[in-house]
């Protein structure tokens, strides 16, 4: 090992820390103020750095929340490329779904975490936000479009474009019945049944091109 390679590691770990600390300053002042009336200078005094260097971490305010959603990008490709032998594109998407709504994953919009709820709800009533959201999907689209298709046929970019606008369909609906104050259980049961009936809505358009 090289001299460098350890302060190499540390100044990775510190530019982590400093993109975690100012994307956490961002959105608990959005929380309390809303995401209009926070500058990015507010941002920047709360977490201790000046504006250039808040924009070294992220190119703009919608960046500092969004960016919980870059760890998810490409995840449906990746469900698709490693999926059981025998198993369909669109049966292991569903699998995957119904596994985020097992363990709570805020993707899905199941959760009983009151600040998540409250950032989906920053997220889902901020125009900007919901509209930056969509270049994120585009991204996940062609991502999964590939992993259903290398070579790009039209039938596989329509399937993947579809299945992202029904997981944020089924998403945005479980959060807003948990935003009404509906029981947890029966919002659960709900999220599995609708599921389920996208899923074979998906399927009578896709089985005939294998997917």
């Amino acid at each position: 090992m090289s001299p460098s390679e350890p302060d190499t590691g540390l100044r990775t770990l510190k530019k982590q820390r400093t993109r975690q600390a100012l994307a956490e300053a961002a959105i608990a002042l959005f929380l309390d103020r809303g995401f209009e009336q926070v500058s990015v200078a507010e941002i920047a005094a709360a977490a201790e750095v000046s504006k250039p260097t808040l924009f070294r971490y992220f190119g703009s305010k919608e960046e500092l929340v969004l960016h919980r959603f870059a760890d998810h990008l490409g995840e449906a490709g990746r469900v698709v490329r490693d999926r059981a032998a025998g198993l369909t594109a669109l049966d292991a998407l569903e699998r995957h779904h119904q596994a985020g709504l097992a363990a709570r994953d805020p993707q899905t919009g199941l959760t009983d975490d009151p600040e998540v709820l409250a950032f989906l709800r920053l997220v889902y009533e901020t125009p900007s936000l919901s509209a930056h959201l969509f270049d994120y999907l585009e991204a996940d689209t062609r991502a999964l479009a590939e992993a259903l298709d290398p070579d790009g046929a039209v039938a596989a970019r329509l399937v993947a474009a579809q299945y992202t606008a029904v997981r944020q369909v089924l998403a945005h609906a479980t959060w807003s019945r948990l935003a009404a104050g509906l029981d947890f259980g029966e919002v659960a049961r709900t999220a599995d049944a609708e599921t389920a009936e996208a899923f074979a809505l998906l399927r009578g358009g896709a089985a005939a091109h294998g997917f």
